[in-house]
């Protein structure tokens, strides 16, 4: 089954038609590298305990979970599942709920690019790491946003990651 932006979705329930179930994904992600950064969006809840067997199941240490309902993150912080938390800092979400306890930061912005270099030093320097939705994500062009990772040199930090649904191209136009 694909998302209305064309995205295959994962379920963890038995796998039917193109939907790929979650052990088939993990395999292939720990065939290639488990300990690349995998960011894992929550839109069930009550999942701690599916995910971080299939997480152990598969040897996969890169992992993260972001975007579940508060609820649900009350359940994944008390969790001792051994997967990050991060919370979203966005234009919409201006103060990231848990902060303090989150282990990073899900940097969104779903109508402009309102954040800036500042905002992503403040979180590192919170002993956050970040995560940056690049434009593409939300249909916006994303070269501006590069450019300002590229110039900074934030891009190279092992405690930033881009999502992007064009990875190669970032790791060319950003060097890494």
């Amino acid at each position: 089954m694909r998302d209305l932006d064309g995205r295959l979705v994962v379920s963890h329930d038995p796998p039917c038609g193109d939907v790929l179930g979650v052990d088939a994904v993990f395999s292939r992600v720990a065939a290639h590298d488990a300990g690349l950064p995998m960011a894992l969006n929550i839109k069930s809840d009550g999942l701690q305990g599916l995910v971080s067997s299939a997480v152990a199941r598969h040897g996969l240490t890169g992992c993260f979970v972001f975007d579940m309902a508060v609820p649900d993150a009350v359940q994944w912080l008390k969790a001792e599942t051994g997967i990050a938390v991060f919370t979203r800092h966005s234009d919409v979400e201006a103060v990231p709920a848990f902060y303090d306890e989150a282990a990073g930061v899900w940097l969104d912005a779903f109508r402009s690019d309102w954040w800036d270099m500042d905002v992503v030093a403040a979180h590192l320097e919170a002993g956050k790491r970040v995560a940056i939705v690049s434009p593409e994500l939300h249909g916006r062009d994303h070269r501006a946003v590069w450019t300002m990772l590229r110039e900074s040199a934030v891009c190279r930090r092992d405690d930033v990651i881009l999502c992007t649904d064009i990875p190669e191209t970032a790791k060319e136009f950003l060097g890494s």
